[in-house]
């Protein structure tokens, strides 16, 4: 089921019930000395102990998946921690074995384990314990491993989870190279995994898309949050069938909080189809841009037939018919296609207009050219607020900037006007804008603009969903965009999907990530319309902000919300 060490996994018993069991009588690869480990890093066991990745990866690509037979030899009693000795909890150790191999022999034959010494009265040892100790004299003749005399090997293994500007960096690579190999380091619930990447030697947190999937319990500050129905469920399903296993993956997006997103197969079955198929999932709108998407469906439509797990409640609801209302001024529907470059953490968003992107690009390039044979002094600019400029961003590529604030030299706050993204910068990345290349040349490419007929959540958590499934929608993907009505900030507009044609605005709103804003105006009563009985059914089946009923009755002022 799964290699916790070197000396250690978890075994399923045929009763269905998990065990820990440790490998007798050897001991894993450890750190030897007091110096060997830089003190201002964090020591990652299985990459920084030297042959302890090698001796995992034996264990893992002999026993995850298979069969063995497990024999105990003794049993561990718990000690007490001590100044020198940390605290052990029982521990049961056996022999195990797999084809007639003794997996702890052939682990320390190569010298990737060493053999434990016992007093001549002690008896607790494996009970194959000569024969470990041969292994361990031929893996020293040899120079096997830890016995080897060559240089120890290293693994410089990028952690990038969570590092939004690195996973940005490494986005378009993942998403050019189609399907990459990995291994499922660990499962964090039914549809997050952490992956390591072999060919790019990475770690990255990856989330499975076109699904949703039953939340897990989570601590906040002051209260545990209980998990949904289910969803530990779904963790053990994900689990069992894809921890420490090779998988391939297709990364399509990612998430503000530097998440990928993406497609994960195993064995030539996609995770979250079998998730669906499972009752362990729903279908999420988005996937409806996906090739995968009639699988899903086949497989929700089956789920629901059955009305198991996530679906055990489920009735079919009738459909209702709409009148239609007669709209005494027509609302105009005049789409342009647009690229939207940034999502803001109010759900704001800008966009570049898709019929000016080559000018933009070939002003780049000749920007680039000019500032390449021409490069700045680094800190002759002084930053002034208001001033347009140049910024050196994470890919060490220059743009067009306006400074919005000056806190100091090492902090100066810039906008790219070009993309809508901001960043805290020291002015010795920023240069003066080459008059060639100024906004009366070509005008700043970033428009702002907000989604019409919607309520953006004011708590923090709720508005956080709804930015997410935005982000992983719509950034760096061409829309089509819509203005429907002027207010203070910016223009309200709907956005549609270049490919399916689908209201961006109307998916948020069915999953339950938002709430309709009624308006008045006789022109958008139709939409208005699609737009609350879209609500009604997140309502009906408590999605999102309406998982503990409607809530606004009592506390609307609360949330944030008017009814």
């Amino acid at each position: 089921m799964q290699v916790l060490n070197a000396d250690a996994i978890v075994v399923k018993l045929n009763s269905g019930d998990y065990k820990t069991i440790h490998l007798s009588s050897i001991r894993p690869p450890r750190l030897e000395g007091e110096n060997t480990q830089d003190k201002n890093k964090k020591l990652r066991p299985l990459y920084d102990i030297p042959y302890m990745f090698e001796a995992r990866e034996f264990l893992r690509k002999k026993l995850i998946g298979k069969k063995v037979n497990v024999t105990v030899d003794y049993i561990r009693p718990a000690s007490p921690a001590t100044e020198t000795v940390p605290a052990f909890s029982e521990r049961t150790c056996a022999t195990v074995t797999i084809g007639g191999i003794n997996i702890a022999e052939a682990l320390v034959s190569k010298g990737l384990a060493t053999v434990i010494r016992y007093r001549q009265d002690d008896d607790q040892r494996s009970s194959h314990y000569d024969e470990l100790l041969a292994a361990e004299a031929r893996a020293i003749k040899n120079g096997k491993g830890l016995h080897s005399k060559k240089e120890v090997p290293i693994h410089r293994v990028a952690d990038i989870s969570g590092d939004t500007q690195k996973a940005k960096q490494f986005l378009p690579f993942l998403q050019r190279a189609g399907r990459s190999e990995a291994v499922v380091e660990y499962v964090f619930s039914g549809s997050r995994l952490k992956l390591y990447l072999p060919k790019e030697t990475c770690l990255i947190t990856f989330l499975l898309a076109g699904i949703e999937c039953p939340r897990g319990a989570r601590n906040l500050p002051g209260l545990v949050q209980e998990g949904e129905p289910f969803s530990e469920e779904a963790t053990l399903f994900t689990k069992e069938l894809v921890l420490q296993r090779e998988v391939e993956v297709e990364v399509e997006s990612m998430d503000k909080a530097g998440n990928f997103i993406g497609w994960l197969h195993i064995d030539g079955a996609n995770l979250s189809v079998l998730l669906v198929e499972h009752a362990l999932s729903k279908v999420h709108f988005t996937a409806e841009r996906s090739s995968y998407y009639k699988s899903l469906l086949s497989a929700e439509e089956a789920a629901k037939q059955k009305k198991e797990k996530v679906w055990a409640h489920y009735e079919e609801q009738p459909v209702e018919e709409v009148t239609p209302v007669l709209e005494e001024k027509e609302r105009s529907a005049s789409y342009k296609p647009v690229f939207v470059t940034e999502i803001t953490d109010d759900l704001h968003f800008y966009v570049q207009d898709v019929e000016t992107g080559t000018q933009l690009e070939k002003l780049m390039e000749n920007m680039r050219n000019d500032i390449s044979s021409h490069p700045p002094v680094e800190g002759s600019y002084a930053p002034r607020r208001g001033e347009f400029c140049i910024a050196k961003f994470v890919d060490g590529e220059w743009y067009r900037a306006r400074v919005e604030k000056v806190e100091s030299a090492a902090k100066v706050h810039v906008f790219y006007i070009d993309y809508g993204n901001r960043e805290i910068l020291p002015s010795t990345r920023l240069g003066t804008l080459p008059p060639a290349f100024s906004t009366r040349v070509l005008p700043a490419q970033a428009t702002e603009y907000a989604f019409a007929f919607i309520q953006v959540p004011q708590d923090e958590d709720a508005r956080t969903d709804a930015v997410d499934s935005v982000v992983r929608d719509i950034q760096n993907t061409q829309c089509l965009l819509n203005v429907e009505h002027l207010s203070a900030g910016c223009p309200h507009v709907t956005l549609q999907f270049a490919d399916s044609k689908g209201d961006v605005g109307l998916g948020l709103v069915k999953e339950g990530l938002v709430m309709v804003e009624v308006r008045k105006e006789k022109q958008f009563q139709k939409v208005i319309t699609e737009y609350l009985n879209a609500q009604e059914s997140a309502k009906s089946a408590r999605l999102n902000l309406w998982r503990y009923g409607d809530f606004r009755a009592d506390d609307a002022d609360e949330f944030g919300y008017s009814r």
